[in-house]
């Protein structure tokens, strides 16, 4: 298989950033989007609304369905399942991409926040795919594709900001015990991550992070992309980078992704060499 055609992507956090690229990517080979996100209004320090990208995946030569909907809250995760089913006939694809940061010492993390990203994070990718699950379960060629990163017990990556490093890999952990228990039922469950920094709104949580240095938000659509339209059975269980995944499909030419081509890039957190190395 090498497009996304017809299948039904349910992608948290896509009003924005890698999930909105995510979908734009698939949206061009005529698949149906589900794009899940807070952003049902505009907010004049993020661009980007549900209705915006969905405009913008019509445009594409996709099928849109915007929905307004919080992965902490289970009651409002069912209901936009069931509108993505009674929407499109079915889930294929579900895209873990919502995520929340705070890149804080441990002194410095309000319990507030800590708990917004465990309850985004690691248990928003449980409750989604959880959710998801007996959709996925009867899809031709189902696929669980959640942004987060290899798993590490390098102290390295725990002392500057453990409230994140906790929670994201919450969403690693999530990713490795269900690759086991439904990969073998033929679901394709898989981790993707960046090498560099993504410019995306995210970065300015970052601090010192110069956009030049980044990437875009493409590089890793595109790596999901790549990831999505492979044989689902007996893929699974893989902690992916994205360049590592292009150069796989034969993508030679990583300019293209660089906000600035020809600037060092900025490894990304969780990878040697990455921030805090």
């Amino acid at each position: 298989m090498t497009t996304l055609e017809g299948k039904t992507l349910f992608i948290t956090g896509a009003s924005r950033g890698i999930g909105r690229a995510i979908a734009l990517r698939a949206a061009r080979d005529g698949a149906n989007v589900a794009i899940v996100a807070k952003s049902g209004v505009p907010n004049p320090k993020l661009p980007g609304t549900i209705h915006t990208v969905a405009a913008e995946v019509e445009a594409a030569g996709g099928r849109a369905l915007p929905i307004q909907c919080d992965i902490r809250e289970e009651t409002q995760v069912e209901a936009a399942v069931a509108a993505t089913v009674e929407r499109f006939g079915g889930i294929d694809i579900l895209v873990n991409n919502a995520s929340a940061i705070w890149l804080r010492g441990t002194l410095d993390t309000p319990i507030k926040r800590f708990d917004l990203m465990h309850q985004v994070n690691a248990r928003g990718t449980f409750l989604c795919s959880q959710l998801c699950l007996p959709h996925l379960l009867k899809a031709d060629n189902p696929h669980i594709l959640t942004l987060a990163p290899p798993l590490s017990l390098d102290p390295k990556w725990w002392a500057p900001h453990l409230g994140y490093t906790l929670a994201k890999m919450g969403m690693s952990l999530v990713t490795l015990g269900l690759a086991e228990e439904f990969g073998p039922q033929g679901v394709a469950v898989n981790a993707l991550w960046p090498r560099t920094v993504i410019a995306t709104d995210a970065i300015n949580m970052i601090p010192g992070v110069d956009p030049a240095q980044c990437r875009k938000p493409e590089i890793v659509a595109d790596a999901a992309h790549a990831i999505l339209v492979r044989r689902a059975v007996d893929y699974y269980g893989h902690f992916l980078i994205d360049d590592d995944v292009l150069l796989a499909a034969g993508v030679t030419d990583f300019d293209q992704y660089a906000v600035q081509p020809g600037q060092r890039l900025l490894p990304d957190l969780f990878l040697e060499g990455g921030m805090h190395a």
